[in-house]
């Protein structure tokens, strides 16, 4: 028979390591010294960021961004429900298109496909609709059709799909198999076991990595200043180019950029916590209002026994 000696698991202390005392110095000191480097240095005139951080083509390009960033995470996400729809479909036809779109654009830069859709028209000059054999209903001068910014939104958004596609089928199958089971043999329908059973799940692993590629989108916008496109990037290029003020500058779209990823982390933590209700790891130890929980540790050198307090406590 095993003795066992209830310990309060709540009131245990790891034992100091030196190792993490001595990470913990270094690290301090490369923050402190990374501060002391950008507020001392002269390069870094924060007069001059003051004076740009909120000016009107600063705010401007910002919104610009803003709306890149909007416009084709929404591509995206609609664009990856369907291919992740088409990956897992039985038919081997949508299969197989899926596949090799998410091949395509997940292996050519993301640079590269912007260049093609803003050169779109030495490809295609005009853009018509029409039946074979009759004169087209619809046409159009390329050029005409795709601005810069609508070249940009295609090529952001359409690149974003391949990813966003793997995001939900990972989702996706990340349910298990028996939860539809289950449902079916309740009598839920299709829709309802999609939606009430399958899709909360599934969102627990879909909106972590949905919140990354937001994030990761925001900044990939600066990339359409090839394009010149005036997002804040291109605007603070502009802008220390004629003045010169190149450090300044960054730092000005940098703490733009900080903002906005500094919001999309409070919302996607908001997310997480809404989809992952009822789901949480429960820690043994003092929670608000309630008694410590304690654990039984053997004493003896016998297979470890699990008392009824702490059966329990891992019930609740």
């Amino acid at each position: 028979m095993t003795t066992t000696t209830p310990v309060d698991v709540s009131t245990a202390r790891r034992r100091a390591r030196p190792g993490q005392w001595i990470a913990t110095i270094v690290v301090g000191a490369a923050a402190a010294g990374v501060l002391w480097i950008f507020a001392t240095n002269p390069t870094v005139d924060w007069s001059v960021i003051g004076r740009y951080l909120f000016f009107p083509a600063i705010l401007k390009g910002l919104w610009v961004t803003i709306y890149l960033t909007v416009g084709a995470m929404a591509i995206g996400i609609v664009l990856g429900v369907l291919l992740a729809a088409g990956r897992l479909s039985p038919n081997p036809l949508i299969r197989g298109v899926s596949n090799a779109y998410v091949w395509f654009f997940r292996g050519t830069p993301t640079l590269v496909q912007l260049i093609f859709w803003y050169n779109i028209a030495i490809f295609l000059p005009r853009v018509e609709l029409g039946l074979p054999g009759l004169d087209p209903f619809f046409s159009a001068n390329t050029n005409d059709l795709i601005s810069p910014i609508i070249a940009a939104l295609l090529g952001l958004g359409l690149n974003e799909a391949a990813y966003m596609g793997e995001v939900v089928r990972g989702g996706l199958l990340a349910v298990p198999h028996g939860q539809t089971e289950a449902a079916q043999s309740v009598g839920l329908s299709t829709r309802k076991t999609f939606t009430q059973i399958i899709l909360p799940q599934a969102m627990r692993a879909i909106v972590p990595p949905t919140g990354n590629q937001i994030i990761i989108m925001l900044k990939g916008t600066s990339l359409v200043s090839v394009m010149a496109v005036a997002d804040v990037f291109y605007t603070a290029q502009g802008i220390y180019q004629t003045n010169g003020q190149v450090i300044p500058l960054l730092i000005v779209a940098s703490i733009w950029y900080l903002a906005c990823t500094t919001v999309l982390y409070f919302i996607q933590g908001r997310l997480e916590r809404r989809f992952g209700r009822g789901f949480e790891r429960r820690s043994i130890g003092k929670g608000k209002g309630s008694k410590p929980r304690t654990a039984a540790i053997p004493v003896a050198a016998a297979p470890a026994a699990v008392t009824t307090e702490t059966t329990e406590g891992a019930a609740r």
